[in-house]
């Protein structure tokens, strides 16, 4: 640690006594919360799974930092804010993060430096990068356990560029360069299965049928996942014809936005002109109708279920008035049911995809994809995944019903994570102090013990 302690400063007097401020207050940590984490990498093991998977070329006789510890600072130190490398610097001697990697506070060596943990970044070749990847996937079939039907929300996000970087795409929608790298949830469970990292277009139906074909072949080699029945869930881009000939030919199911067409609005005009008949009827401000029709496409292979989303409702003609107007949403899908429950229960709610994608991309800030590598900007994407798996385990452990249950990442690293801890180690113990003010010391209690690995 540092040895030089600046001297005390005195600010404004409170209530006529003088105020006076110094860095006397012994080893202290404004991450205590990171106790929480190692709890949890100790229940769940991702940063172990990724690092034995990453590449290591070093001298096993000069190594002071493993692998595993490596990808533990780097998650854990994202998931409570430090989201660049270069803020590893800045933690080496933080007594908390050692104490979470497993060195004592003030006797262990210092953690790595953010040269080293850039290092790490980059190692990988892309075949490497790739295996590193597939380690998430790994990971969730692991963790988690199908139901009779499991859904996978596949979908892509737009990241933005900071320079000449591989893979960097302009891309029109949001008129600059950058990545569009591809999501894959459990619906269920919420739980992250895979992040892609790829260019910020479009995807074509071969690479979203290659990604479905690898993601369903790795999870299906666990024996938990051998017989589930997986569906795919996704917008109209992932709804291509290689995508859903591969589900079929490979016992998956889908559901799919489609963007409709004049041929498909023929063929349910019968039943949403009856729908606005009965809307003009009535004095609902809109209604909804649903139906089914068998359609093949020119570039499909054989013909398929297609569900319309019927709402007729009054709009502003633009004169003081109002008009009726009607709006038709499909989905093409291979899942027997209800019209209604296909399109409201099964694919509308595929709407949560995206809130878990914004607590990968902006609350553990994965969008920061800065290196010039793209394979280095994967392996950033796979950190942060590691980081969402921590988090959402520390989530799961807060008792059903607290107000926490559900709160997002943010708002449990406020509240349980960025807290002031004093570490003392003494010979045979180490103690750590947090604040008798601490307004979440019940839960932090709770929520340590409920992440006690079984049998500990």
């Amino acid at each position: 640690m540092l040895d030089a302690i600046p001297l005390p400063f005195d600010l404004p007097a409170v209530q006529g006594k003088k105020l006076t401020v110094d860095f006397d207050g012994g080893n202290q940590s404004s991450d205590g919360g990171v106790l929480l984490l190692r709890q949890a990498e100790k229940k769940i093991g991702v940063c172990r799974r990724v690092g034995a998977a990453m590449p290591d070329r070093r001298d096993p006789t000069r190594i002071e930092h493993t692998m595993e510890e490596l990808v533990a600072a780097r998650a854990f130190a994202i998931a409570c804010g430090h989201e660049d490398a270069i803020d590893l610097d800045l933690l080496r001697d933080d007594p908390g993060f050692k104490l979470a990697l497993g060195r004592c506070p003030e006797s262990g060596a210092p953690l790595a430096s953010q040269s080293t943990v850039t290092r790490m970044e980059n190692a990988p070749s892309r075949i490497e990068a790739a295996r590193v990847t597939a380690a998430l996937v790994d990971q969730f079939a692991a963790n988690v356990t199908p139901g009779a039907q499991a859904i996978l929300d596949i979908d892509d996000s737009f990241y933005v560029a900071h320079g000449g970087q591989q893979l960097a795409f302009w891309n029109a929608h949001h008129d600059e360069r950058g990545f569009a790298p591809m999501h894959i949830y459990h619906v269920a469970s919420g739980a992250p299965v895979v992040t892609i990292l790829r260019t910020a277009k479009t995807p074509k139906g071969t690479e979203a049928a290659t990604v479905m074909k690898h993601v369903t072949k790795r999870l299906r080699q666990t024996t938990a996942w051998t017989n589930a029945t997986i569906i795919w869930r996704g917008d109209s881009h992932y709804g291509r014809p290689e995508a859903m000939d591969w589900c079929e030919a490979n016992c998956c199911g889908f559901v799919f936005a489609f963007a409709g067409n004049s041929i498909l609005d023929a063929l349910v005009a019968e039943a949403a002109e009856h729908l606005a008949f009965w809307h003009a009827l009535s004095e609902a401000p809109k209604t909804r109708g649903y139906t089914e029709v068998e359609y093949q496409a020119k570039s499909w292979s054989r013909p398929r279920r297609v569900v319309a989303r019927i709402e007729v409702s009054l709009q502003p003609d633009g004169k003081n008035g109002l008009r009726q107007e009607t709006d038709i949403r499909y989905v093409v899908t291979s899942l027997t049911g209800r019209p209604e429950h296909i399109y409201e229960v099964v694919y509308c709610q595929r709407g949560e995809a995206e809130n878990l994608i914004k607590l990968h991309k902006t609350q553990l800030v994965s969008s920061r994809t800065s290196c010039h590598s793209a394979t280095a900007n994967q392996i950033r994407l796979v950190l942060a995944t590691a980081a969402f798996w921590l988090m959402r385990e520390v989530r799961r452990a807060i008792p059903a019903g607290h107000g926490m249950a559900r709160a997002e990442f943010a708002t449990i690293r406020e509240r349980l994570l960025k807290i002031a801890a004093r570490v003392v180690e003494l010979k045979a113990r180490i103690r750590v102090h947090l604040p008798t003010s601490c307004p979440e010391r019940a839960l932090f209690r709770d929520v340590a013990l409920n992440l006690q690995p079984a049998g500990s």
